[in-house]
């Protein structure tokens, strides 16, 4: 999951240092940059920031999933390039074969399929499925280590092969994990994830493989090579150093233990972040405990209730379930009058996964010990510098901007709280003189329905789903010049409320597809939103032999569901969600670079990789873009032109609050793994309550272990790098500038805009540096303007 490349001069830090905060919280994403990144796919890729939990959150359109692929597209094929290693079966632990009933050549994860059987694969899949592939690709390795020659059809294509065979089995592998989790998948993934790990850390220091290319770099026709080219070159020396291949044999075992432990603590943690957000149910018989919901706030927990066994359960008269999942987490925080209820339900959540069985503290300490010992193993200071190398920004750059930005931050968000008191104690409120943290959200948006009229939930049914993807879609078409189109049926799906989608160009022809996953599944479903490739586009894995495979992503969210007959009405923050998740899918899916190893997302740096993703979020603030999607579900009439006005005077609501709050997850990323010595006099909470008292307004709680909850960092990609979502949103912000440049009302400047930008920031992936990208759109490089006028805080830089 997907970071990194050849590491631009650092042209682009003197424009970004002076930056100040958006109000967004950011997403996550899992991108790939190299081979062994590649094949490192533990948490999902993409993650959005709209949500109150640190990983971000994302109709119902019923529709019955096919249990096969329609006959062109059925994966009737056995793996024929496996037919020769069946027979080292024989050679597995007995428990791995002895328990598979299905002949190994109709295994659904071997099978030459064009879109993953999802409908199919089940956990007693995994086990002797992985096994096999592993064997196979294990004699190919042998293979081009023997054959291997500095050139492209000897080197680069054959490895491409390898890692792309792992990364998509692996792929469907992680992906069912995360969206339809049970313990017999963990089960299955955890016996094989070692065998897997030793594979990848076999193939990312392969000394054969990086002699080779360097060998390419230092011929006499490095200087004719294309930018992709050169790109794949520098990213697989960089990645094959930072994977160890220059370690002598008992440093290197060294490493490969740590490895080894690190991906199986990274999966243990998120599974028991997972649990323990599973494990709170709060039921609820009286109405009055949880006066001030909103219909679809009481629907959803009656809904929750009726799945756990409450058959008669309904929106008016309950019994109703809070769950900590994110909509019904956000609607308690945001409106239960209940004091003592949010308090509970905040406790339960900034505590998740810190006590009994499902404690993660020391997994973290030992997380954070191996990645220091990691880096000290590299020859770098601690595991930030690790992270760094493959990123634009240095250690010291990122902790310059950042407190820039927490400093320019500060007294906004004091004032916020300020007013928020202020509006707490008019309104009568016994707890204005001591807000805690379960108070800001609750009075926040009373203050802020009472300042510009807005009630978020009253807005809802302005916000369906079905027209929310309708109008996506058009506006991807104005811009882009595609067309998206419904494929329901032509691929296997998970479950019944997944979508899947066709991409077309101005001709007509089919260019990429992906599946969509809208809907909370507490039982099954990690929390938060993301975008992650299925396949990526290529030229060597042409299915035809002359034409490229066709790219395919997933978007998955974590919205309210429909309820009764009511389609998914939404919030206007997950309207955003939707948005920067097909900016990521867009990026995946529209791009030109034909080299697999650097299409789409695959080689981007990291703290760049949001570009895309945050520049679409700027459209819902556009006049025409908002006001073809928002029509209220049951009568078609249009959001009031008043009601949009106050949508964007409320933009910069709390700017500086929802900044500080992110500047707390970034900071304390670096603080980890720069500064934090494990065993040494702090603890991880000592470090957490240190930085809360230069980026939280209010200390937080004694028992604030959102820590254990931390995925981001300790499951995800972004360990030292979470600064990455305030690096980009300066790129972001300046790229939609451009639009604003070119005139938003001018539909023809628009598209000419929108066609640019597809040239470039969509087009090119990580076949080119991103500063280099950027400039070619922009015309210069990036300046913080845009972000600072975008979220009212010019004078506040000044």
């Amino acid at each position: 999951m997907k970071a990194a490349s050849a590491i631009p001069k650092r042209r682009i830090l003197g424009a970004l240092l002076p930056i100040i905060v958006n109000t967004l919280l950011a997403s996550r994403i899992c991108v790939t940059q190299s081979v062994y990144p590649l094949l490192k796919r533990t948490p999902p890729p993409l993650l959005s920031p709209k949500q109150f939990s640190s990983p971000c959150h994302l109709c119902s359109f019923s529709f019955s999933s096919s249990s096969c692929l329609p006959a062109l597209h059925r994966p009737t094929c056995t793996a024929p390039w496996l037919s020769h290693s069946c027979s080292s079966l024989s050679s597995l632990p007995m428990a791995a074969t002895s328990a598979v009933e299905l002949p190994i050549e109709a295994n659904p994860l071997l099978l030459d399929f064009e879109f993953p059987p999802f409908d199919v694969v089940e956990a007693k899949h995994v086990s002797p499925g992985i096994r096999a592939l592993l064997k196979k690709l294990e004699d190919d390795l042998v293979e081009l280590e023997r054959k291997v020659e500095p050139s492209w059809p000897k080197l680069v294509e054959p490895l491409e092969k390898i890692v792309d065979r792992l990364t998509v089995v692996w792929g469907i592998v992680n992906h069912l994990k995360a969206v339809k989790d049970s313990p017999e998948l963990r089960s299955a993934i955890e016996e094989v994830q070692p065998e897997k790990v030793k594979f990848q850390l076999r193939l990312g220091q392969s000394k054969a493989i990086y002699n080779a290319f360097k060998a390419i770099q230092e011929s006499p026709g490095w200087q004719s090579l294309s930018d992709a080219h050169k790109r794949i070159v520098e990213l697989q020396l960089r990645e094959a150093i930072l994977n160890g291949v220059s370690l002598e044999d008992d440093k290197r075992d060294q490493f490969n233990k740590i490895e080894q432990e690190l991906e199986r603590l990274s999966q243990k943690f998120d599974e028991n972040v997972l649990d323990a957000t599973k494990k709170f149910e709060k039921l609820i018989m009286d109405k009055k405990e949880i006066e001030g919901l909103p219909a679809t706030a009481l629907g959803l927990a009656a809904q929750t209730a009726v799945s756990k066994g409450y058959e008669n359960a309904n929106a008016e008269n309950g019994p109703w379930i809070i769950t900590l999942d994110g909509p019904s987490f956000m609607s308690i925080m945001q409106h239960a009058r209940n004091r003592s209820l949010r308090e509970e339900v905040y406790r339960a959540y900034v505590t998740r996964a810190s006590n009994g069985d499902l404690d993660n503290t020391a997994i973290i300490d030992q997380i954070l010990k191996l990645r220091l010992e990691k880096a000290k193993l590299l020859n770098y200071n601690n595991y930030a510098e690790v992270s760094m190398a493959t990123k634009m920004a240095t250690v010291e750059k990122a902790e310059e901007l950042l407190e820039k930005l927490r400093s320019a931050s500060w007294n906004a968000s004091v004032q916020d709280m300020n007013d928020i008191r202020s509006f707490a104690k008019n309104q009568g409120a016994v707890e204005a003189d001591d807000l805690s943290h379960w108070d800001v959200n609750f009075w926040s948006e009373r203050l802020r329905e009472s300042k510009f009229d807005i009630n978020e939930e009253e807005l809802r049914p302005f916000f369906s789903l079905p027209k929310i993807m309708d109008g996506l879609f058009n506006l991807a078409n104005t811009l882009f010049g595609i067309e998206v189109e419904k494929a329901d049926g032509l691929a296997p799906v998970w479950n019944n409320d997944v979508r899947f989608y066709r991409v077309k160009d101005s001709s007509g022809s089919p260019i990429a597809y992906f599946y969509f996953d809208p809907y909370t599944r507490s039982s099954e479903k990690r929390g938060g939103a993301w975008m992650d490739e299925v396949v990526g586009r290529s030229r060597v894995l042409s299915r035809d032999g002359s034409s490229v495979r066709l790219p395919v992503a997933h978007m998955v969210c974590n919205q309210s569901p429909p309820v009764g007959n009511k389609p998914s009405l939404m919030t206007f923050r997950e309207v955003e969600t939707v948005f920067h998740e097909f900016g990521h899918a867009l990026q995946h899916m529209l791009t030109k670079e034909d080299e697999g190893l650097v299409a789409g997302i695959r080689g981007i740096e990291w703290d760049a990789v949001e570009l895309p993703s945050q520049f679409m979020e700027n459209w819902c603030y556009h006049r025409d873009t908002l006001m073809a999607i928002a029509k209220h579900y049951e009568t078609g009439e249009s959001l009031p032109e008043e009601v949009y006005l106050k949508l964007v005077a409320a933009r910069t609501f709390r700017a500086g609050s929802l900044s500080l709050r992110q500047l707390r997850f970034a900071n304390l990323d670096l603080e980890l793994h720069t500064k934090y010595v494990p065993g040494g006099s702090e603890s991880i909470y000592d470090i957490d309550r240190r930085v809360s008292e230069r980026t939280q307004v209010i200390p937080p709680l004694p028992e604030d272990n959102f820590l254990c909850g931390f995925s981001h960092i300790f499951a995800g990609g972004y360990a030292a790098g979470y600064y990455s979502y305030k690096w980009a949103e300066v790129l972001s912000a300046d790229a939609f500038s451009a639009f604003e440049d070119a005139g938003l009302d001018d539909s023809k400047a628009v598209k000419e805009t929108g066609h640019k930008f597809r040239e470039t920031i969509l087009a090119l992936g990580g076949g080119k540096a991103p500063l280099e990208v950027f400039v070619e759109f922009r015309g210069r490089e990036p300046s913080p303007e845009a972000l600072l006028r975008h979220n009212g805080l010019l004078s506040a830089s000044a």
